[in-house]
């Protein structure tokens, strides 16, 4: 039996049909552990096949249409004081599924490791465009966002057919776009944009957290965490704190331009939890 278990529960072996007979004809407790395990994992791989289902409804009417290249776009780092904004765009052969993406808002910090190695692994092409701070300050944040996106497209070796983003649309960009509220909980190319765009953000915080030591922002990538705050208070702002942000400005005594911290972009509902990653 621990044979068994080790191969078919931890390993994840499949079950062939004459074992498992054997296994429902065995009165012993590990036959019913196995069984059980077995059973549990077909569901889940039921649950989360329909998932995938659901998740490519849009890419799918698209592929069925004859549009094939169909890219999600994403951006993650909107609501940070300080740190470029990073969006990618990702293209999937018709058909691609692959278990666990989700919006990177609902992953951990190893999940959306793993899984963006294997999106850039399967992907016909993916890119990461950036915004950097004195743009955001120039063109302020929303605009900063648009050109993160439009740039990361840009980069694609492929030039897609279609686009899909989350909840805006790329100004003066001659491709068919699509606009999805809530589009990296609805979308599977899209949510795979956010992943490869927060991950790729994260590891460049991890990078300026060398550059400009003392204000935690490998640990919390630049949002306006309680750590973060506190330092900005004490040290002042570094060249890359965002000037056009409330908190930003008032440590260094420059009046109000607008309320950037409250936009309720892609990353709104990441600050509270930022602490954790």
């Amino acid at each position: 039996m621990s044979e068994l278990t080790l191969r078919h529960v931890r390993e994840g072996r499949p079950l062939d049909k004459a074992l498992e007979a054997a296994l429902r004809r065995d009165p012993r407790a590990g036959a019913r552990v196995i069984l059980s395990a077995i059973e549990k994992r077909r569901f889940d791989n039921r649950s989360e096949g329909q998932r995938l289902r659901n998740l490519l409804r849009f890419e799918t009417d698209l592929w069925s249409s004859g549009v094939l290249l169909v890219a999600g776009v994403d951006e993650a780092g909107m609501s940070p004081l300080a740190g470029p904004v990073c969006a990618a765009a990702v293209i999937f052969e018709p058909g691609t599924r692959i278990p666990g993406v989700d919006d990177s808002k609902k992953l951990d910090a190893v999940s959306r490791e793993r899984l963006a190695v294997e999106i850039k692994k399967v992907a016909v092409t993916w890119a990461v465009g950036w915004a950097e701070v004195h743009e955001i300050d120039s063109l302020n944040i929303y605009w900063a966002g648009i050109l993160a996106m439009r740039r990361a497209v840009e980069g694609l070796a492929n030039p897609p057919d279609h686009i899909l983003l989350d909840a805006r649309r790329i100004k003066d960009l001659a491709i068919p776009q699509q606009a999805i509220v809530r589009g990296d909980c609805k979308s599977l190319t899209i949510a795979a944009a956010s992943i490869i765009a927060k991950t790729s953000r994260d590891a460049k915080m991890h990078d300026l957290d060398g550059e400009y030591p003392g204000y935690g922002l490998k640990t919390h990538k630049g949002y306006p965490v309680r750590e973060h705050l506190t330092a900005l208070k004490m040290l002042g702002a570094s060249p890359i704190h965002r000037r056009s942000f409330a908190p930003v400005r008032s440590v260094l005594g420059l009046p109000p331009l607008y309320d950037t911290t409250s936009f309720n972009g892609d990353d709104s509902a990441s600050i509270a939890d930022t602490e954790e990653r």
